[in-house]
């Protein structure tokens, strides 16, 4: 990695004896999953998130009792000989924040229903109904300014993309914009009471949102001459690779560009797994030096889906092709097609393909002497491919070899290139040849180099599809999920790739870099292969098993490909986060559940021990239900 990253300056934020933002290191946090009322379990659960690197602990205080409880934990833990900074969740009780701030060295509020409701009504505000509804949040909110500014306490202001109050929704949509909005208009009475102690988040479930939602923030802030601190995070990530993957998408894209102070990982899964992925995050950018010039951030540009013409199957309309790299096997075989979704029947003389099977494999200078399945094809070096010629199997060249052929019989051509060697020479021999693709390594370049590269190919309007290709060289399958999810997923969310490849040198994981490469589209919303989860992490708040609930209903529906399901601890992370949802499965008491068909609730208070079966009849009733092969 390079020296000379830079990092957008925010100004220092003390949390208790852990300050946050300026000079500091990014801080990593995460929240507890027991009941705060539950002194002994909440210390006992927050000395192990300590232990595993957790610098700050987030604890929900949905009501007075229990932030009045937040002391006894805090004492238990400082006895303990713990001075771990603890921040209160709150939303939407003002009086518990109001007691949590006289206690804990930081609150977070959501600016969507801390003062204000989400009751899904259309209504037009004119200027001065607005500016009543601006004095009305005010008079809830400054005494919680105020008590925050008499005890040195923090906050962070955390918008939601789901829960965004109507006032929010009826002016600016459920946008980035509307997000930015929501915490700028809390952030502005806080700066007009001249409290400063702030942090900000713009959390989504969706890491695209999450990214457009930060990138606005900043660019916001500076117009209006502001710096706090950046808390990142994609809430409802979900759990294991998936969700591993779509935290790396959203935080580490910040991270890249420089944006970001504190993270937190939120994954279905005990609070302490969370850290070990948070540390890789925040590791590989730990040497990024702080911009006195934020102003470059304002350059900041929106998304633009990258037009390209189709070459076979690749670029133009469809959707962006994995391919696996198996030029490391010297004898491939039908078992080994069985790694990357493909299963031999050899009863039958038949090929049984999974969702997840990739389009091409890149077998180098080795051959294959089997008939391959149909929706497969092969990728082979030039010198042996036209010695043979084989059906859907189709030449890879460098610069030198493409540069020097004037015609190959091909109906798809890979020129495989470093981002150096790209020119004008090179495009022009390439613009009119409709059946190359680019196979461009970026081992070496920035994920700003390679935007540049893009751009200049949407400038001179060049439509030739281009295949992302990243090749490591020593990391384990955790640190492959998370680097690969931002190395390339960064350039898939700015409308850029028309192809994945990805590999492991020295590592012959060829079933896990498949399904990474399938994550990564998911993730990026550019192809959907699977049934896609959005969890909540679990906190206080939650009245039933989420881990154990979210395999069950993963275990039951994990056919219905395209298909979003939400599933939610409680009301606060209910209909609202679960903004991108095609259906809704919600705590609203001890073992009760609500169901939702998209934001709006379908039953409610069914008993946890139908309410999985009643989804499932909810999904056919629909038509949205197949029956699991």
């Amino acid at each position: 990695m390079k020296n000379n990253r830079l990092r957008f300056f925010t100004r220092e934020v003390r949390i208790g004896n852990l300050p946050m933002g300026g000079n500091n290191p990014i801080r990593i946090q995460s929240m507890t999953t027991t009941s705060t009322l539950d002194t002994d379990a909440t210390v006992e659960q927050s000395i192990r998130m300590i232990k595993a690197g957790c610098e700050y602990i987030r604890i929900t205080a949905p009501n007075k009792r229990q932030a009045e409880n937040l002391q006894n934990i805090k004492d238990s833990l400082r006895s303990k000989g713990y001075n771990t900074p603890i921040i209160a969740d709150i939303h939407f009780t003002p009086s518990a924040a109001e007691v949590a701030a006289n206690i804990v060295e930081k609150v977070r509020i959501n600016p969507g229903n801390y003062a204000d409701r989400k009751n899904f009504k259309i209504r037009e505000y004119s200027d001065l109904e607005y500016k009543i509804e601006i004095d009305r949040i005010e008079e809830k909110f400054s005494p919680l300014v105020s008590i925050c500014k008499k005890n040195n306490t923090a906050m962070r202001i955390g918008t939601n993309h789901g829960s965004l109050s109507d006032r929010i929704m009826n002016r600016y949509g459920d946008t980035p914009l509307g997000m930015v909005e929501s915490a700028l208009e809390f952030a502005r009475i806080c700066e007009a009471h001249n409290f400063n102690n702030l942090v900000f988040s713009m959390k989504a479930s969706n890491p695209i949102v999450v990214v457009q939602a930060y990138r606005l923030l900043v660019k916001n802030m500076i117009k209006e001459n502001m710096n706090y601190p950046l808390h990142l995070g994609v809430t409802e990530a979900g759990d294991g690779e998936d969700g591993r993957i779509k935290s790396a998408l959203g935080i580490g894209t910040l991270l890249e560009e420089g944006i970001g102070d504190t993270i937190r990982v939120s994954l279905t899964e005990p609070p302490e797994n969370e850290i070990p992925i948070a540390k890789i995050l925040v590791n590989r950018y730990s040497h990024y030096k702080n911009n006195k010039n934020n102003s470059s951030y304002q350059k900041i540009t929106d998304y633009k889906q990258r037009k390209t013409h189709s070459a076979s199957n690749i670029g133009g309309k469809n959707v962006p092709r994995v391919i696996i790299n198996l030029q490391s096997i010297k004898n491939i075989s039908r078992k080994t097609l069985e790694y990357i979704g493909y299963t031999y029947f050899e009863k039958d003389d038949k090929w049984g393909i999974k969702d997840l099977a990739c389009d091409y494999i890149n077998i180098g200078h080795n051959n294959i002497d089997f008939n391959i399945p149909g929706t497969l094809s092969v990728i082979q070096k030039y010198s042996i491919w036209k010695e043979n010629k084989k059906e859907r199997h189709y030449p890879e060249l460098n610069y030198k070899e493409y540069l020097s052929q004037k015609k190959i019989d091909s109906k798809v051509i890979f020129l495989s290139i470093s981002l150096d060697k790209i020119n004008k020479k090179l495009i022009s021999e390439v613009i009119n040849n409709k059946n190359t693709v680019l196979i461009v390594n970026i081992l070496n370049f920035s994920i700003n180099e390679q935007k540049h590269f893009f751009n200049i190919l949407l400038k001179e309007n060049f439509t030739i599809p281009v295949v992302l290709f990243k090749s490591y060289k020593s990391l384990n399958i955790e640190e492959l999920q998370l680097y690969s999810s931002i190395d390339i997923g960064a350039l898939l969310i700015e409308g850029f790739g028309d192809g994945i490849s990805i590999i492991l040198e020295k590592e012959k994981l060829f079933s896990e870099i498949n399904r990474t490469s399938f994550g990564i589209l998911q993730a990026t919303r550019t192809r959907i292969s699977k049934t896609e989860y959005i969890s909540c992490p679990s906190c206080g708040r939650t009245l039933f098993d989420l881990e154990e609930t979210t395999a069950m209903i993963r275990s039951k529906t994990s056919h219905l490909k395209g298909l979003k399901i939400g599933i939610m601890g409680c009301i606060v992370n209910g209909p609202g986060e679960m903004a991108d949802a095609d259906y809704g499965y919600v705590g609203t008491g001890i073992d009760k559940i609500s169901l939702y068909r998209g934001q709006k609730i379908i039953k409610s208070n069914l008993h946890a021990d139908i309410a999985t079966e009643e989804l499932i009849n909810l999904i056919k009733s629909d038509g949205n239900w197949i029956e699991p092969k």
